[in-house]
């Protein structure tokens, strides 16, 4: 039997119903947090929460409860799904209120939450992935981890359809992030990913792999770079909670170009996994 969390009850998942005045099913009016469990304990579980709580303030909900109970709430979860290797989706929405795009302040958010299981990628973590290059469209203000993920799924949807796993966005000619990952490019041994401001998600695996990179002691440059840099780059690894560190092969679409898994990416790779290591 699995449970979910819903508002602040643990109860099995045929039990669970969301309303029809739930303002995340009318606008997409709410946040979420994926947060990967190895051997039964989540990992960067701060850094997460952290982000949780800054999108809620960006978006003007408050908790319904303590980020205390929230955290119990999470935990008690985990042990009643018996989850060993796997994810936990928190989300929350502002709350029910009869379909009006003027939000009340008085609404009570709505947690929810649930758990499955899934080991990490390995083959293309070993493989790599390819990426489709693509204009993107999306909203403004891609540092909040809203549920509003329209020009994301059909970003990912289009590099499905054209026989990719990922795509990379860009808008004009400068780079900008995947449609669910943080990007990373290699030249003469130095790391560059975009800055992390309202165009980007500040992935919190790329947070890990920035503090890697100054350990592995490598040279990393928050600065945007450009299709053409990407053309003429040694390396290119896509970081996020669930795949953790996959190197690109091949990138079609707005530009063409392949690459070789490189040392760089296979040692950050390591020491991402001694990290995991719990």
């Amino acid at each position: 039997m699995e449970y979910v969390l819903l508002k602040n009850q643990i109860i099995h998942r045929e039990e669970a119903y969301i309303s029809f005045h739930d303002r995340g099913y009318h606008f997409g009016d709410g946040i979420y947090e994926v947060i990967r469990i190895y051997n039964g304990t989540p990992f960067l579980w701060e850094e997460h929460f952290n982000r949780f709580l800054r999108s809620a303030k960006e978006l003007d909900i408050d908790l319904p409860q303590s980020l205390g109970e929230i955290k119990d709430n999470i935990l008690t979860l985990l042990s009643k799904n018996d989850v060993r290797n796997g994810t936990v989706y928190l989300q929350m929405t502002r709350g029910e209120q009869e379909r009006n795009h003027l939000y009340r302040r008085d609404l009570t958010p709505i947690l929810t939450a649930f758990t499955k299981e899934g080991n990490v990628p390995i083959s293309q973590q070993e493989n790599g992935i390819g990426l489709w290059a693509l204009e993107d469209i999306r909203w403004l203000r891609c540092d909040i981890k809203t549920i509003n993920l329209l020009g994301n799924v059909m970003s990912k949807r289009k590099a499905e359809d054209q026989g990719y796993q990922e795509a990379l966005l860009h808008r004009g000619h400068i780079v900008t992030e995947g449609s669910s990952t943080n990007v990373f490019m290699v030249k003469n041994e130095i790391l560059y990913t975009h800055p992390a401001n309202h165009y980007i998600l500040n992935g919190i695996t790329r947070l890990l792999v920035e503090q890697l990179a100054d350990k592995e002691q490598f040279s990393l440059q928050k600065e945007a770079f450009t299709l053409e840099d990407v053309k003429q780059a040694d390396e290119m690894f896509v970081t996020s909670t669930t795949l953790e560190i996959v190197p690109v092969t091949k990138i079609q679409g707005s530009i063409e170009t392949n690459f070789s898994i490189g040392p760089v990416t296979r040692q950050l790779q390591q020491a991402f996994k001694q990290t995991t290591a719990v």
